[in-house]
């Protein structure tokens, strides 16, 4: 895969882009642009990435992205797939908007969306979102500020990748990132080795240790676990499969080994999750 940078664009008559994104599937796409994006969740079901976070999406979830986080949203199964998509940039309306005191909360809001935010979606939001689908000019902008203030207004959402996490800077380092993710989106189900990665990365395994650390703040080791176990999460309510069959399409070689990691993770036994969730 090569990447990364998305050019977005705008909605005619308008300073920013809104799009009702109908389609059969969301495919994997690790990318980043100089736009914020909320994106809220209509229908269907997947994996959300968002720098080193590996999380399942349903219905009904909002997630704020900050300008330059990577991220992907990735469709469980082929379907009826759904999202209101909104792009702006943080100046669309000139500089310092959100500095002033009357937006500063908007300002704060698009700080913490740094590392992505998971924001409460209640229904009045929903509504509004999709609403804003179809409004254009002055109506529209003046929608989305209305948006953006309610959204700052309320609950402070939920940082999505760890405090350490940086997004390689280089333009190599983004490509070398977006053929990993790439590879390991498609291949968590088999046994995948440190020397198997490093090969992609076109680097020698002790330093594509170190780049996937400095990149991601964590081990390729534990990445891989989290990213098998959010598989399994999504298999585990979404589905009556057994758990063993769950674990072993998921990369694990043995059940013990799964229910250890899974317990690490989610403080919770795969049955336990599914009791819970599903």
């Amino acid at each position: 895969m090569r990447p990364a940078l998305e050019h977005v664009g705008t909605t005619g008559g308008l300073s920013w882009k809104r799009h009702l994104y109908r389609t059969s599937r969301f495919r994997f796409s690790w990318h980043f642009h100089p736009e914020v994006e909320l994106t809220l969740i209509t229908a269907g079901t997947g994996t959300r990435y968002a720098g080193d976070s590996i999380e399942p999406y349903d219905p009904g979830q909002l997630t704020l992205f900050g300008a330059g986080v990577p991220h992907a949203f990735v469709s469980a199964a082929p379907g009826h797939h759904e999202a209101v998509v909104i792009h702006f940039r943080p100046d669309f309306l000139g500089p310092g908007l959100f500095d002033v005191p009357e937006f500063a909360a908007v300002g704060a809001l698009l700080a913490r969306a740094g590392r992505g935010l998971e924001l409460p979606a209640p229904e009045p939001a929903v509504r509004r979102l999709v609403a804003l689908t179809e409004r254009s000019g002055a109506d529209g902008t003046l929608g989305l500020l209305d948006v953006l203030v309610r959204l700052a207004d309320g609950a402070p959402g939920r940082p999505l990748a760890s405090p350490g996490y940086r997004s390689p800077d280089r333009p190599d380092g983004r490509r070398r990132m977006d053929d990993v993710f790439g590879f390991l989106h498609a291949e968590y189900g088999e046994p995948i080795t440190l020397g198997d990665v490093a090969a992609v990365a076109h680097l020698s395994p002790a330093a594509f240790s170190r780049f996937f650390r400095r990149a991601t703040g964590r081990t390729f080791t534990a990445y891989l676990t989290e990213l098998r176990v959010g598989a399994a999460c999504r298999l585990l309510t979404d589905s009556d499969r057994a758990v063993s069959d769950i674990a072993a399409s998921c990369g694990f070689a043995n059940l013990s080994n799964f229910n250890r990691r899974f317990r690490e993770l989610k403080a919770m036994t795969p049955r336990e999750y599914r009791a819970r969730f599903g």
